[in-house]
C-alpha cells in the first residue's frame, strides 16, 4: 500500500491541530467503493516504559473471516501523548506495516475514532485519508458524544451525539454485552459501517479485525520481553 497523502509526524501541537482541521475537510462520508472482499484491522501496542510501539495490521477475507495476510512493523513515538493527537503518536508504525501488506484491503478497521472525535479526525479518519481507502472507526469507548443506551438485543444501536451533530453511532455487538462506538472513518456510511461491525463479529464484543490484530500485537510485546 502506497501513501496518496503525507505529512512530517513530529510537528508542533498547534500545527498538529491546523492539520487536523484541514485534514477534516477531505473525509467523505458516504459509500465511495466498488466491493469488499478483504478487510483488514490495525492496533497499536506500547512497551511499557518506554517510547517504543509495535502496530500490527491484520487482513481477513470479507465472508470467511479467515487471515490472508498479516504485517507489524516497531517505532519510536515521534509524538508526544496528547489526548486528540493519538494518530500523530500511532500512525507512522501503523503505515510501516501496512506498506509491506502483499494484498491490498478494501477496508480497514480501527481501534479507536473516525469522525466522532472534536475535530472530526480521529485515527480512523487520518488513516482513510492518508490511504484514500475506506475505514470504520471502532473503538471500545466513548471519546466524545452522548448517547442513550441501546436495546440490549445485538444489532441494537443509538445515535452518538455531540453538540447537535451525530458523529457516529454505539453498537450492541452482541446481546447482554457492551456496546462498542462505530463512527465514518473515510469513504464510508455510518449504516454500511455498522453492518460491516456485524458481520465482522459473529460471537464476540469486538470485530474479528480488531481482535486479530490486538492478538499480533501482544504477542511481538511477549517477544520483545524474551529479548
Amino acid at each position: 500500500m502506497q501513501l496518496v497523502i503525507s505529512h512530517p509526524w513530529n510537528i508542533p501541537e498547534d500545527e498538529a491541530l491546523k492539520l487536523q482541521k484541514k485534514l477534516a475537510s477531505e473525509v467523505v462520508k458516504v459509500d465511495s467503493f466498488d466491493g469488499i472482499g478483504a478487510i483488514a484491522g490495525v492496533d497499536v501496542a506500547y512497551e511499557k516504559d518506554s517510547d517504543k510501539l509495535f502496530a500490527a495490521v491484520v487482513v481477513l477475507d470479507a465472508q470467511s473471516l479467515q487471515i490472508i495476510e498479516t504485517a507489524t512493523a516497531a517505532d519510536v513515538a515521534q509524538f508526544p501523548y496528547i489526548p486528540g493527537l493519538f494518530s500523530f503518536r500511532e500512525l507512522p508504525p501503523i503505515c510501516q506495516a501496512l506498506s509491506r501488506l502483499k494484498t491490498v484491503p478494501d477496508l480497514i478497521v480501527c481501534d479507536g475514532q473516525g469522525i466522532a472525535h472534536p475535530r472530526r479526525f480521529g485515527l480512523a479518519s487520518h488513516l482513510g485519508v492518508l490511504f484514500n481507502i475506506p475505514t470504520i472507526g471502532c473503538g471500545k469507548t466513548r471519546l466524545i458524544g452522548e448517547a442513550t443506551e441501546p436495546v440490549n438485543n445485538r444489532g441494537g444501536f443509538a445515535p452518538l451525539v455531540d453538540h447537535d451533530e451525530v458523529v457516529g453511532r454505539v453498537l450492541r455487538t452482541q446481546t447482554g454485552v457492551k456496546p462498542v462506538y462505530i463512527s465514518i472513518g473515510h469513504r464510508i456510511s455510518i449504516e454500511t459501517a455498522c453492518d460491516w461491525i456485524l458481520k465482522l463479529s459473529p460471537r464476540y464484543r469486538l470485530p474479528e479485525t480488531t481482535r486479530y490484530a490486538d492478538q499480533q500485537v501482544r504477542q511481538l510485546l511477549k517477544d520483545t520481553r524474551r529479548l
